[in-house]
């Protein structure tokens, strides 16, 4: 297989390392990534700015990479549309913190998945429930590759995502994988205002995330248990359900 490669974290984060280290057992791999971290920028792309493409030797010369120096997204469109390099697979992570619940809407990481899928390629988003840019992937490999030998015995279909969140235990402590669903919840925020060195005010924002789901069918649930969550995502945010339902009124 050709196995493109992408991260939010930026093309030096270790989480991306290991994701590459793994794809290389299973097909040729290259990678596009963004040339600083892009966490938290969603499924943004860049418009009225150039974007710019650097090859890098970053992983050595048997993998060809490109630093870009947009957003996520940005790097799936340029390997595609400007590299040429369609891939097999598209494979994104193993990104640095968890990406969970309602996260799907703000992560860089997931959008390159999900940029894969509107592009009909197999894609998925690998997240591992630590923010330290020195975490421990080694659990977080063998997870990755258990999932691809998963994709190779039973393919999915192109424009189904999957989001997968690991979390930070040893190998031995996670208890297995779980098909879940996005639990509800919301993040409640804060903004401290601070003052600039010029006197002129600034806002930080902080806060937290409050889960309002308590079923046992969730991403958060599964997570907590100590279980892999593997989430299949849709690229069609359409209430299909609800047009159903105004259907039925109306009649």
């Amino acid at each position: 297989m050709r196995i493109l490669v992408c991260n939010d974290d930026g093309i030096s984060a270790r989480g991306l390392r290991a994701l590459v280290e793994v794809a290389q057992e299973f097909g040729q791999v290259f990678v596009v990534a963004p040339d600083k971290p892009q966490s938290g920028m969603g499924h943004a792309i860049s418009i009225g700015v150039p974007l710019r493409l650097y090859p890098s030797s970053i992983f050595g010369s048997s993998i060809p990479a490109w630093a870009c120096s947009g957003t996520p997204a940005d790097c799936v469109k340029l390997a595609t549309g400007v590299l040429g390099l369609r891939p097999d697979l598209l494979l994104s992570g193993i990104n640095h913190g968890a990406n969970f619940s309602i996260s799907v809407f703000y992560s860089g990481t997931l959008s390159a998945a999900i940029e894969g899928a509107f592009e009909g390629i197999p894609s998925v988003g690998f997240s591992l429930l630590n923010y330290s840019m020195e975490a421990d992937f080694s659990a977080a490999q063998a997870i990755v590759r258990e999932v691809l030998l998963m994709y190779l015995a039973h393919p999915f279909p192109p424009h189904v995502p999957l989001n997968v969140n690991i979390p930070d235990l040893p190998l031995s402590e996670i208890r297995g994988l779980r098909l879940t669903r996005q639990a509800r919840g919301r993040f409640i925020e804060q903004f401290e205002k601070r003052i600039d060195p010029y006197g002129e005010p600034y806002y930080w924002m902080v806060g937290r995330f409050e889960s309002q789901d308590t079923a046992s069918d969730t991403d958060i649930w599964a997570l907590e248990k100590g279980y892999v969550s593997i989430c299949p995502l849709l690229i069609d945010l359409t209430n299909h359900s609800f047009l159903q339902h105004w259907e039925a009124v109306q009649r």
